[in-house]
């Protein structure tokens, strides 16, 4: 029987549960029969069996009798919840929370700054199809490992012209025509530097800017406003490194994939809009072969039954403790929320409930556990933010031993007297009828094939200024966080070490405190020869959370992980 991947991942694989196993789905388009370390071993890690109640093992009744006991007692409700599974289904919560007055959460952990970026210049962030990607001529991978977080896309990328940028020398990187290995911190430096080379040289796209774009002349004095010499200094490349990729761009059909990377810092949404100003300037957008690729966002034109008007509070910014009750949902904010100490004190005051497929940190935590149905016990639809495909997800197997989201809403809506929720059939239906179609493919509602070639709903609007007073010349490395290759975040097989250069003066397996003002950890060392000497590098899920800022970007609502530097001691 044919499902998807259900994980937070641009990929989405279509996969065919057969005999028991997970394999990957020849037919599809995109995934091609792969499946990635994740999926290959996702029945290596052991779902939840019995719900728990203050560490006792009791049955799925008593824990939902528990449950409305504490929420008609609980004057201060927190719903938390992430994205372990981003199938549509899982929302149907919401609609349970908002009914009694809980408070939801906005923004992301992940992606929100890059988004208000896109959205801002754009107006909406519609998907780059795969066919775009494989009618360009140069693509530039910018601030994104493909190799870990996005492998089925590199096929695409044969006969390519590839220029990485990243203070990583990853693997695609050593087999790139050009890498730019630039400091962290300094995507927007960057950006405006090779719009800079355009302007120079008079190969703006002066028809696309008079037709689609405003404030042209803004942006030119903005980008001038970053003088070359020491700009080019604060970047840590060759400035005629920057003058050969823009040459590049100017005389090639080239898509730009940018990652998350590029914008965990207070200043993102700014980052994001700079690389698609970038972009307006030479006409990238409406074109065949060309586009600017971030996460895509599902909702453009989408109906959604599970939006719901709520008291909201920026995820980035969540105080567990100050709420009576904490209902925590596919999600492990213990591990993977920024300055872990603050979280782990806020949940020890909060009676915590974690609804989960795992024995985590977070329902270790837990006053009550409440077991979860996997991705094959239960019916969704999953949407990609990576690619224009939509897979239907039937469930394929039962489990009596835990409960779906549509179940739990179902029966909080009953035991609160809050009418009937439609059928879960009927939800993915509604969702379902909204798809296009293509063959035998579902495609997203807002599939365009050369996206914004009918222009943008209003005009294109470029960055025009920055708010950002972060000291990178404070002593300390500037720290990476990100994704694991054989991980999401705190899910499957997590690398625990942090990555140094050669020249660190360390070794491997020394033992170091990791220091920030936000907190300290220690943590085995490893050497990386592809990191610059200024970094340090520790995946997500890791203990790094101990040390990264908490708190919202300047205005996406986004996590800051990367905004700030630690200092390493050798223990």
């Amino acid at each position: 029987m044919k499902t998807a991947c259900p994980l937070d991942c641009y990929d989405a694989c279509s996969v065919i549960y057969e005999d028991g196993k997970l394999k990957g789905d020849k037919s599809h388009p995109f995934t091609r029969g792969h499946l990635c370390y994740k999926l290959n071993h996702y029945f290596d890690y052991p779902q939840l069996k019995s719900a728990y109640y203050k560490g006792e093992a009791i049955d799925i009744q008593q824990a939902l009798d528990i449950l409305e006991e504490k929420i008609r007692s609980s004057q201060n409700i927190l719903h938390f919840r992430g994205s372990g599974n981003v199938g549509k289904m899982q929302a149907v919560t919401d609609l349970f929370f908002a009914s009694i007055g809980a408070t939801l959460t906005s923004g992301s952990l992940c992606d929100a700054a890059g988004q208000l970026g896109i959205q801002k210049g754009r107006g909406k962030n519609l998907i780059l199809p795969l066919e775009q990607i494989a009618k360009s001529e140069l693509v530039i991978i910018w601030g994104r490992n493909i190799g870990y977080t996005n492998h089925h896309i590199i096929p695409f990328l044969e006969g390519k012209t590839l220029v990485v940028i990243d203070p990583v020398k990853t693997n695609l990187a050593k087999n790139a025509a050009m890498h730019l290995q630039i400091a962290p911190r300094t995507d927007l430096e960057l950006a405006c530097m090779l719009a800079r080379f355009v302007y120079m040289q008079n190969r703006e796209d002066e028809a696309f800017i008079e037709e689609h774009t405003e404030d042209y002349d803004f942006y030119t004095d903005f980008i001038r406003s970053y003088r070359m010499v020491p700009t080019t200094d604060k970047i840590g490349v060759d400035l005629m490194d920057i003058a050969t990729l823009a040459e590049l761009m100017m005389d090639m059909k080239t898509v730009i994939l940018v990652g998350n990377g590029v914008q965990k810092y207070a200043h993102g949404t700014e980052v994001v809009r700079a690389i698609d100003s970038l972009a307006a300037m030479l006409g990238l957008f409406g074109k065949e072969g060309c586009g600017v690729s971030f996460l895509g966002d599902t909702s453009v034109g989408l109906d959604n039954p599970f939006e719901v008007q709520a008291r909201r509070v920026p995820k980035p910014e969540v105080d567990f403790g100050r709420y009576d009750l904490c209902f925590i949902q596919a999600s492990n904010p213990a591990v993977t929320m920024p300055n872990s100490a603050k979280v782990r004190a806020g949940l020890e005051k909060s009676f915590v409930v974690d609804f989960t497929l795992y024995m985590d940190e977070t329902a270790q935590m837990a006053d009550l556990v409440i077991p979860a149905k996997n991705f094959l016990q239960k019916s969704d639809i999953r949407f990609s933010y990576g690619h224009e495909f939509v897979e239907l997800m039937p469930k394929l197997m039962d489990n009596s031993k835990a409960i779906s989201e549509y179940e739990f809403t179902s029966e909080m809506f009953r035991r609160f007297g809050l009418g009937e929720l439609r059928s879960e059939e009927e939800y993915i239906a509604h969702f379902t009828k909204q798809l296009k179609k293509r063959g035998e493919c579902f495609l997203l509602p807002s599939f365009e094939e050369i996206p914004y070639s009918e222009g943008f709903e209003e005009s294109f609007c470029f960055v025009d200024e920055v708010e950002d007073d972060f000291d990178a010349l404070q002593p300390g490395y500037f720290l990476i966080t990100p994704k694991a290759k054989n991980a999401i975040n705190s899910q499957f097989k997590r690398d625990p070490f942090l990555y140094v250069s050669l020249r660190s003066g360390l070794h491997d397996g020394d033992r170091v405190e990791i220091s920030s003002a936000y907190g300290k950890t220690t943590m085995e060392v490893r050497l990386l020869a592809e990191l610059r000497d200024d970094c340090v590098l520790a995946y997500s899920g890791s203990a790094i959370n101990y040390v990264t800022p908490d708190g919202s970007d300047n205005w996406g609502e986004n996590a800051k992980f990367q905004e700030v530097k630690v200092q390493i001691k050798k223990l």
